[in-house]
């Protein structure tokens, strides 16, 4: 089987270059962030036509995650138990979905951004990890992926340059703690042995073209689903060009 994470950084955008990467690829399953639509506005007929079935949650502009399957899309759930909100009203976002495809249990997710550490954001992005971390510990002994874009550069090494981010957030110590909780708990990232290069380079100053970027895209599985793990790429050629998003695709190949 092979899976794939990608921060699509807009599906209406980018659902010629989603289909041709499924296609390219012959992903089983591939789990989406920042979609920024509404189930209703996704363009699916293309997918369907493929054969995917879609589970989305995502609202007109900000956020939104999605799971595009074609080995079955069973007992979907939007948002994880004691999921934070953030707004005015505090409404939980559209940051996680979850769903049973081929027999694994896949989670797409998109971890709050934090903004500043001085910024009440940041103290939600905290606190998202944390009911996270509390909720995925029932889900330990199954075959799962707490896949997608965590927002956090886990050591120096996933950042192009740490000196010119210590004030920043993705490499502070309390998000770096938060990864390293999940892992401290039994769950392993799978993808890093196999690729360890950046999955996300911003617009700014050719970024990509010099490869100053982060590393923040992970595959973070349980120990049945990790056993299973054969191999894992970035595949940078989707970050290139015109119309690209700021993220890389990362995928990963399991036994069956």
């Amino acid at each position: 089987m092979r899976i794939a994470t990608w921060n699509v950084n807009s599906l209406r955008s980018r659902i010629d270059r989603v289909e041709a990467l499924l296609d390219r690829h012959e992903i089983d399953v591939l789990a989406l962030q920042e979609t920024k639509a509404r189930e209703d506005q996704l363009p699916l007929m293309g997918l369907q036509a493929r054969g995917y079935d879609v589970a989305a949650a995502g609202v007109s502009q900000w956020n939104g995650v999605a799971l595009i399957s074609r080995v079955g899309l069973e007992d979907v759930q939007i948002g994880f138990p004691g999921m934070p909100g953030w707004g005015d009203p505090v409404e939980p976002e559209a940051r996680a979905i979850g769903a049973t495809c081929g027999g694994l249990r896949i989670w797409s997710l998109y971890v709050p951004n934090g903004r500043k550490p001085d910024d009440p954001h940041y103290v939600y992005k905290l606190d998202w990890l944390a009911r996270l971390r509390e909720a995925a510990g029932s889900w330990r002994d199954t075959p799962t992926a707490l896949v997608g874009d965590w927002n956090i550069c886990p050591t120096d090494d996933d950042v192009f340059d740490v000196a010119q981010f210590r004030s920043s957030t993705h490499v502070t110590p309390a998000e770096r703690s938060a990864f390293q909780a999940f892992l401290d708990d039994g769950w392993a990232e799978v993808t890093r042995a196999h690729d360890p290069g950046y999955t996300y380079w911003d617009y700014y100053r050719q970024r990509f073209e010099r490869d100053r970027g982060l590393k923040i895209d992970f595959v973070v599985a349980s120990p049945s689903f990790a056993e299973r793990v054969t191999g894992a790429f970035v595949d940078r050629e989707e970050r290139a060009g015109k119309g690209a998003s700021d993220h890389a695709p990362v995928i990963v190949d399991l036994s069956a």
